[in-house]
């Protein structure tokens, strides 16, 4: 078994890359997307975290979470969530026993300051029209960006154009 470097800090603020295993556009469905949805519910009941923000794209996701103050464990958190969703969308395994929906690694990055955590939530806002998926990112239903216009944080019509502070940012 690797042993990766993880940052582990309880209580830290972080930001995630999961992608499906071979890029396969995976996410295209409502009910695919809800089968993830239950997924991070579920582990949430377990073992509590908090999602900032949030995109689900047919390939990948990206997400911000906040942890508990004692705990550091994001790794177990996205193996229950990555086991969950597999058993739901992808039930059958290959010949090495593994369920064919999620790449094995995910990439982790963690927030630094307020300005750190709002270019990261423009990024995983923004990133439906930076993968040509839609023109403006309020128009992409699996995505955090209602919940943010609606509580005055973006303008409806923010994202039209790439927001100056995620220029040359690529975190995919």
């Amino acid at each position: 078994m690797s042993n990766y470097r993880r940052t582990i800090i309880p209580g830290g603020v972080f930001f995630f890359t999961v992608v499906a295993r071979k890029r396969a556009p995976v996410f295209t469905s409502e009910a695919r997307v809800g089968a993830l949805r239950n997924a991070l519910r579920k582990v949430k009941k377990s073992r509590p975290f908090i999602i900032d923000a949030m995109v689900v794209l047919p390939d990948h996701l990206h997400c911000i979470w906040r942890l508990p103050e004692d705990d550091g464990d994001y790794s177990g958190r996205w193996r229950e969530i990555k086991k969950a969703s597999s058993r739901v969308i992808a039930p059958y395994v290959d010949n090495c026993g593994e369920r064919s929906l999620w790449q094995r690694r995910f990439w982790e990055h963690a927030i630094r300051d307020e300005r750190d955590w709002l270019r990261h939530v423009e990024y995983i806002h923004y990133n439906p029209v930076k993968h040509g998926l839609v023109a403006c990112p309020g128009d992409w239903p699996w995505s955090s960006f209602a919940r943010f216009v609606a509580r005055g944080w973006h303008d409806a019509s923010w994202g039209k154009v790439m927001p100056v502070g995620i220029e040359g940012l690529d975190l995919e």
